[in-house]
């Protein structure tokens, strides 16, 4: 392998005719001097790091036929005389960083071209039209870039077989926007078209038929409408269609199973509707069948069963009804997922499920599936998902699950089971247990999952004990005795039930008064229920005055104290509204309707409050929460702005959060906002999510707070929380934080909480605010990053975190850090459902702390393992 700059002695070399030095590991710039080379026909210097701009002088080569700089790190403007390099038949510039606008006369410029590619650059502007005069163009790459407009009529380019056009913004988002589709009705050799991630609207084009050789079809995120056509049967060649999340309408064409070389077929997200035609059982290469969120209803084929090369299979959120099929569990490869969520199936699970003993993840929540949970569920070894909560199972949890050894998240919640909770789930390496809302009996354990209250949900059993005392059920001892106590005779208790009935009516009257009343005019006490109210004088005593040595924080609507109560000499946190600013009072009313009505380890424990008036007569509120020793995690990324850390912190290195600091902090944001999305009952959307607003303990586990802009979502669609519809109006959140979409006026989701994380997570690890400086003119932290991936993360990290990484584990590391990133990147997506759920982040983000957990464990008894020999 050739290392260092390529030598410009090179350029003395006048009767060189074929240079190849691609793929090497030379760095610096193209000698200009290889513009003597006057008789070079080909020249290849792709794959190697190469920087800088490309030399004017690469346009003097007059009888150049092949140019290839691929895969560099090139950067500038193509100088324009490569554009009129007439003899070129290859022109790749793909993989770089260049920029500007594709020549209009392009295709007038190179007639002879037959391979073009710029694709992974940030090329802008529009197509050129003249392209199409380039007619004898096989492969034509444009993808990922910034090109936008109207594609042009290809109709001249009859001998294409690539056309990639993917990650750009064409199309209009009008009705026209495919006819350059329909302009390659004569390219019947095209094997690959790939339009998807674009602004096109239109009907599904069936033009597309007339490609006999197609393989490769990607028309996903665009608004592509209108039926699957028919005709698509004859495209016996296709080996991949990609249309998911889209808005395309009626059925899945019966001939579909004529594809007998489909391995891939993603429709998610679109709104299909009829039934799952049972022909789709004939495409026995399908490897991945995606069908999640669509309208398709009627029982699941079980000709599915015949489909044995399938690994993955999501016909989640859908109307499929009746049972399941045991053909389903008969497929020899299914390994990655099997979802079902979701629908309307009803029936007992199949003891077939056993068989799947290599499967990954389970999903059957949200179903209307009865009996007991088959004992033969513990064959399937290999699970480390399984969630079946939202149906009517009942019985007892079966023994043979404690087969299920590599377990990370049990969902069993909101069944009809019984029993006692299984000792063996205390020993399994659980990061997240819901059995809420069943009918289970007995003591808790207090090991493994249940040590953690946040990662170990049981409300809802009323006849459960012990714990460890954060879940707050009652001794087992005080149990037992009151089932062992009979009532005397029935004559009492007959007397006994008179009495409530009477004292019920008496309430049931008393609450429809004070209803009435309430129903004028809702106040803050409503919100204040249960909380304990403090006076004004003792939050005045506690803060010395609300002296500034106590202030620790300040936003738009409170200032936030530290305070010492004198009833227990705690230590609290007090944030004072603003009631004289606009919106301060309904901020104060918005937190206190959430925090009563959430737990979790990871949100911030709101202790008491305080509605009353000041000595001036004034009204006067007050919230008090515990006090976060380690301030905000803003105060951590950017000591410079803290109100707590003393000057002489700033510049002390220990003040800095290290990487698995950082990564912890992460995960328990994550869980916390997909605790507030899918297990508090009603959906609660955040709305304000950064830095300042994460507060850290004294041992450094992160906890959300500020619910002052939160929402409860009004409406949840299909069962999807994210689908939702609110009153909200106007933006919400923090500029830079706050998803595009609340800026033109669109309503609050989960979806927007999703964007905001994932900000936060790309500020936690590059130390970059989303409003820095550098981020202008089209440049944003997002984007900054996802260039950078996955190949310069090591450029883009906090300095910090540089000298974090062990040299003996660097790539692993790095690896997982570009993992965390790329998660970041698919959170702050422009569009809204291209994001990832929370569950899915969280679920993600816990599996790579995992492994950084593993890599420092090893690290240590290598360590050791050397000082012991």
């Amino acid at each position: 392998m050739l290392v260092g700059e390529i030598p410009p002695m090179l350029g003395s070399l006048a009767y060189l005719q074929y240079l190849d030095i691609g793929g090497n590991n030379l760095t610096g710039n193209i000698p200009s001097s290889i513009g003597n080379l006057s008789s070079l026909s080909i020249l290849f210097l792709s794959k190697n790091r190469l920087v800088g701009s490309i030399p004017d002088s690469l346009g003097k080569l007059s009888h150049i036929n092949k140019l290839d700089l691929f895969g560099n790190k090139l950067s500038g403007v193509v100088p324009p005389l490569i554009f009129n390099l007439s003899l070129l038949t290859g022109l790749d510039l793909g993989v770089n960083d260049l920029e500007g606008n594709l020549p209009w006369d392009l295709g007038n410029t190179l007639p002879q071209l037959r391979f073009f590619s710029v694709a992974c650059n940030r090329f802008m502007g529009h197509i050129p039209a003249s392209i199409s005069n380039s007619s004898n163009l096989q492969i034509l790459q444009l993808s990922e870039n910034n090109l936008q407009g109207q594609v042009p009529s290809l109709h001249k380019l009859t001998r294409l077989t690539r056309l990639s056009l993917y990650d750009n913004s064409l199309g209009y988002d009008q009705v026209g926007d495919l006819k350059f589709v329909s302009s390659l009705a004569n390219a019947t050799n095209l094997r690959f078209l790939q339009i998807c991630h674009n602004n096109f609207k239109g009907v599904f084009p069936k033009t597309i038929c007339n490609f006999s050789s197609l393989v490769h079809l990607s028309l996903s995120n665009n608004n592509i409408a209108g039926e699957i056509p028919v005709c698509i049967e004859n495209v016996a060649t296709l080996q991949l269609i990609h249309a998911r999340n889209n808005v395309l309408s009626g059925v899945i064409p019966r001939g579909i199973g004529k594809l007998q070389n489909l391995n891939y077929l993603f429709l998610h997200g679109n709104q299909l509707s009829g039934v799952i035609p049972t022909s789709i059982g004939n495409l026995t290469k399908m490897s991945t069948l995606l069908l999640s969120k669509n309208r398709l209803e009627g029982q699941i084929p079980s000709s599915l069963g015949n489909c044995i090369s399938l690994n993955g299979l999501d016909l989640s959120n859908n109307n499929l009804s009746k049972s399941i099929p045991p053909q389903l569990f008969n497929l020899p490869v299914l390994t990655i997922g099997l979802d079902l969520s979701g629908n309307h199936l009803t029936g007992s699970l199949p003891e077939e499920v056993g068989r799947l003993t290599n499967l990954d993840a389970l999903d059957l929540s949200r179903n209307l599936l009865s009996g007991q949970i088959p004992s033969s569920l513990g064959g399937c070894m290999s699970l480390e998902f399984l969630h079946m909560g939202g149906n009517n199972f009942q019985g007892t949890i079966p023994d043979s699950l404690q087969a299920l050894k590599g377990l990370l998240y049990l969902n069993l919640s909101y069944n009809n089971l019984s029993g006692r909770i299984p000792n063996f789930v205390q020993s399994f390496k659980l990061q997240g247990l819901d059995l809420s809302n069943n009918n289970l009996e007995g003591e808790v354990p207090d090991d493994g999952v249940f040590s953690n209250a946040s990662s170990a949900y049981i409300r809802g059993n009323t006849m459960l004990c012990g714990g460890i005392p954060e879940l707050k059920l009652r001794s087992c001892s005080l149990s037992n005795n009151a089932q062992r106590r009979k009532p005397e005779n029935k004559k009492k208790i007959l007397t006994f039930a008179i009495l409530v009935i009477l004292l019920l009516v008496v309430l049931v009257l008393l609450y429809t008064f004070k209803h009435r009343e309430r129903t004028k005019k809702p106040t803050a006490s409503d919100d204040l229920e249960n909380f304990p109210n403090l006076s004004y004088q003792t939050l005045l005593k506690a803060t010395n005055g609300f002296s500034s040595e106590c202030l620790v924080g300040s936003g738009k609507f409170g200032v936030v104290y530290k305070g010492i109560l004198d009833e227990d000499e705690s230590t609290v946190a007090i944030k004072v509204f603003k009631l004289q600013n606009h919106g301060a009072t309904k901020s104060f009313m918005a937190e206190c309707g959430v925090l009563r009505s959430i737990r979790h380890r990871n949100l911030l424990k709101v202790v008491t409050a305080c509605s009353s008036v000041d000595y001036q007569g004034r009204d006067f509120k007050a919230l008090v929460y515990e006090y976060m020793a380690n301030g905000s995690l803003q105060d951590w990324l950017h000591p410079e702005d803290s109100l707590i850390i003393r000057v002489e912190e700033v510049n002390n290195m220990s003040r800095h959060l290290n990487l698995f600091q950082r990564i912890d902090i992460a995960v328990d944001v994550a869980f916390a906002l997909d605790y507030l999305h899918y297990h508090c009952g009603a959906s609660i959307v955040h709305c304000d999510l950064k830095p300042s607003n994460i507060l850290l303990d004294d041992e450094m586990v992160a906890h959300v707070g500020d619910f002052g802009l939160a929402k409860f979502l009004l409406k949840v669609i299909n069962n999807d929380p994210n689908s939702n519809q609110s009153s909200s109006v106007g933006v919400r959140g923090t500029i830079g934080y706050a998803p595009p979409e609340y800026g033109v006026g669109n309503e609050v989701s989960t979806y927007g909480d999703v964007y905001s994380f994932g900000i936060l997570l790309l500020e936690i690890f590059t130390g970059k605010r989303p409003t820095d400086g550098m981020f202008n003119g089209g440049i944003s932290l997002h984007y900054f990053v996802k260039e950078a991936l996955p190949k310069r993360v090591i450029e883009i990290l906090d300095h910090v975190l540089v000298q974090d990484i062990e040299s003996e584990e660097a790539d692993n590391n790095l690896m997982l850090l570009t993992s965390i990133l790329e998660i970041a990147v698919s959170c702050t997506t422009e569009v809204p459902r291209e994001r990832l759920d929370m569950s899915d982040v969280a679920a993600k983000l816990s599996s790579i702390r995992n492994k950084f957990l593993g890599t420092r464990l090893q690290q240590r008894r290598r360590i050791h393992t050397g000082t012991q020999g």
